[in-house]
């Protein structure tokens, strides 16, 4: 099994690339992850994983950037359906569009735009942002794949002042709450992404990459 991890010029990316060898270590299994900015690698691959983080636009430009890089991932993702995984801004860039330094368009991939959060305290009073630590997972689809193992309540580390708005219920996996409920886990079909950084997310992060190397969806080749 080959993960290629798409580096865009942003995200954790040799963090998340320890956390993919330590859970193939761990399973056992004969598998390698690798860091690429090589269409060609990614259409070959058989799991993609796009970490992201800073802002939306800056991202987008950074996999338009990447000869033939979104055209890899149409073809590997949605008509050969792999399995994939987004993080933080890499889940973000599943949208329709980004709201963040103007509009940019997304990968369509997931119902929505990445929108401005106004996060609220009971007394009506902003919270902080960006919304950054450890938050509480409230599970929506608690019997997908990529969730077995988890339970309500367990913490992921967040880092992010933009969240989904206009999502579809039923891709939403698991939420968080801030000031109201914020998309924390979102997929459909061969593709998932989380809010959080999964890589920074101890044990609940680990379990979910740990699953995703499982994960077997009914749409992949």
């Amino acid at each position: 099994m080959k993960i290629a991890i798409v580096d865009p010029g942003s995200g954790n990316l040799a963090s998340v690339l320890r956390a993919l060898e330590r859970v193939i270590a761990e399973s056992g299994r004969q598998a390698q992850a690798v860091v690429t900015t090589d269409a060609a690698e990614v259409r070959d691959a058989d799991r993609i994983v796009l970490p992201g983080q800073g802002a939306f636009a800056a991202c987008r430009r950074g996999l338009d950037a990447l000869p033939g890089m979104v055209d890899a991932l149409q073809d590997a993702v949605i008509e050969s359906g792999k399995p994939f995984l987004g993080i933080c801004v890499g889940m973000q860039l599943m949208a329709e569009r980004g709201l963040e330094h103007g509009t940019t368009p997304g990968l369509g991939w997931i119902r929505g735009e990445i929108a401005p959060m106004d996060p609220r305290g009971p007394d009506g009073a902003a919270l902080p942002l960006p919304q950054m630590g450890w938050n509480g997972l409230e599970l929506a689809q608690p019997s997908h794949p990529l969730l077995e193992g988890l339970r309500p309540g367990l913490h992921a580390y967040f880092v992010h002042s933009y969240a989904l708005a206009g999502g579809d219920p039923a891709q939403l996996l698991a939420s968080t709450t801030y000031g109201g409920p914020v998309a924390a886990i979102v997929g459909r079909d061969n593709m998932a992404g989380t809010q959080f950084h999964v890589e920074k997310s101890s044990l609940v992060g680990l379990r979910i990459l740990a699953n995703f190397l499982r994960w077997k969806p009914e749409t992949a080749a």
